[in-house]
């Protein structure tokens, strides 16, 4: 158990890491925007071990990109971590196995991760022009984030099931 925790604090910090590196040059950009790939590791952790493990992701993967990014430190742990609960309470009602289920709970996280973001940086700033942002910004990135949900879920299934699995 002790090895699992250590491996996924890893991938969430190397996710996060990369995140706020290289996806955000110009190279990895479309339309502008780069996927939000700690945000599919709070859904991917959210669906498969619970609110609680997505919650934590959120945490360290937000307090990463806080300290990675110039937003200020909470920002990012604040919107990870209502929709790894939000997300964790609604996927124990759903049977989450289908890739289209998984794709659809990515884009509805990433549209309430977006609200949510968009929303304090207009509290923190008066300029902040959420509209634009959501129409510019958010739905354009959900959607690529979207795009790659199979892809790292798939690599998260085989790193964390494979070597992880329960032996019988």
């Amino acid at each position: 158990m002790v090895r699992k925790n250590i491996i996924w604090a890893v991938v969430i910090i190397a996710t996060a890491l990369i995140q706020t590196t290289w996806l955000a040059e110009e190279n990895f950009r479309v339309m502008g925007v780069s996927p939000n790939l700690v945000l599919l590791l709070v859904i991917y952790f959210a669906i498969t071990e619970g609110e609680e493990r997505a919650m934590f992701t959120g945490v360290l993967g937000g307090l990463f990109q806080d300290v990675g990014s110039d937003s200020v430190i909470g920002h990012h742990i604040l919107c990870y971590v209502v929709v790894g609960f939000l997300t964790g309470r609604i996927a124990v009602r759903l049977i989450t196995q289908h890739p289209a289920v998984k794709v659809g709970l990515v884009c509805i996280a990433g549209a309430v991760d977006g609200i949510l973001y968009s929303g304090i940086a207009s509290v923190q700033n008066a300029q902040w022009m959420v509209f634009s942002d959501l129409k510019r910004i958010v739905v354009p990135a959900t959607l690529y984030t979207a795009l790659l949900t199979p892809v790292v879920f798939f690599l998260m299934d085989r790193l964390f099931h494979r070597y992880f699995a329960p032996q019988t």
